[in-house]
């Protein structure tokens, strides 16, 4: 490993701690929530569109949250692709895929996957932003396998405002605290891969 690549956990674990904080958690923070959408017969029209705009503010909530995790999921990936070139030591045209270059990345840093489910937490973050970009198919598929709290056939809070049969790509709910789950997984691989002296390895993110 180069100088360089020494340094770049470090600088990694920095931007993205920064654009969690002075972005991401500044707009979900900003974002209106309501614990409960009341449902059936409106006795007004007032109360009416008072419903009606509390959907449309959860709804736009978790279209927030899910783009948020695309967002940190490519700049992860995009970490890890250059941080595997400065290596000099994997090949990155060889790896097929997310789940091949963390493998290899942690390998190289014997950074150790299982550890606070780190690996399946990561793994669910990059499964949760293909969702988004794509909808449905087999990452939706792979997701609710691996993640189902991510939905829930209960919840009094969200309801899909689209037209027609319930998809179920369009059902997937992304809160803060999974938010909050996916950032300490960016934030503590590249504290754990961090060679250097006084690196943090738990940073201090906690659900809201």
């Amino acid at each position: 490993m180069t100088g360089m690549g020494e340094q770049l956990p470090r600088i990694f674990q920095a931007n993205l701690a920064r654009l969690y904080e002075r972005v991401i958690q500044p707009a979900i923070d900003s974002l209106v929530l309501h614990p409960v959408l009341e449902r059936g017969e409106a006795s007004s029209m007032d109360e009416f569109l008072d419903r009606a705009a509390a959907q449309v503010d959860n709804y736009t909530a978790n279209e927030a949250a899910k783009s948020f995790v695309l967002t940190l999921a490519a700049v992860f990936e995009r970490q890890l692709s250059i941080w595997t070139g400065s290596s000099g030591l994997i090949d990155g045209a060889k790896l097929r895929g997310f789940q091949e270059q963390l493998l290899a990345c942690a390998q190289l840093a014997s950074v150790d996957l299982a550890i606070d489910d780190l690996g399946a937490e990561l793994i669910e973050m990059f499964t949760v932003a293909n969702v988004v970009r794509h909808g449905e198919g087999p990452s939706c598929e792979r997701l609710r396998s691996m993640a189902p709290a991510l939905w829930s056939d209960t919840a009094g809070d969200y309801i899909d405002l689209l037209p027609g049969p319930r998809l179920p790509s369009e059902s997937l709910r992304v809160r803060s605290n999974d938010l909050v789950r996916y950032i300490r997984a960016t934030t503590r691989f590249w504290g754990r891969a961090d060679p250097l002296p006084m690196a943090v390895t738990d940073p201090p993110y906690w659900p809201s």
